[in-house]
């Protein structure tokens, strides 16, 4: 994996506009540029919301059952995109006691 190109399955926080602070997942690369991102409760897999890839850093982590489904189906479910970040995507909370 490079450091600046994403690659479909791999987690992102996005940096710019509203949705400032998120983390998605990239579900199509399309072109050196632009990705289409969801995160299956916001943006759903039907509706991803296309992102220029200056407005999103790079989670190093891409998650395999999207690839997989992907490449099998053309398809993922919300339900999985929902599982990925909430599994990778939020940062671990820890405690000073």
């Amino acid at each position: 994996m490079s450091g600046n190109t994403p690659q479909v399955g791999q987690l992102v926080r996005i940096l710019k506009g509203k949705d400032a602070g998120e983390v998605a997942v990239v579900i199509a690369v399309i072109d050196s540029r632009f990705v289409f991102i969801a995160d299956g409760e916001k943006r759903k897999f039907d509706g991803p919301k296309k992102k220029n890839i200056q407005h999103l850093e790079l989670i190093p982590f891409v998650a395999s059952e999207i690839v997989n489904s992907l490449q099998e189906t053309g398809r993922v479910t919300n339900g999985k995109l929902r599982f990925a970040v909430a599994k990778y995507g939020k940062p671990a909370v820890i405690s000073a006691d």
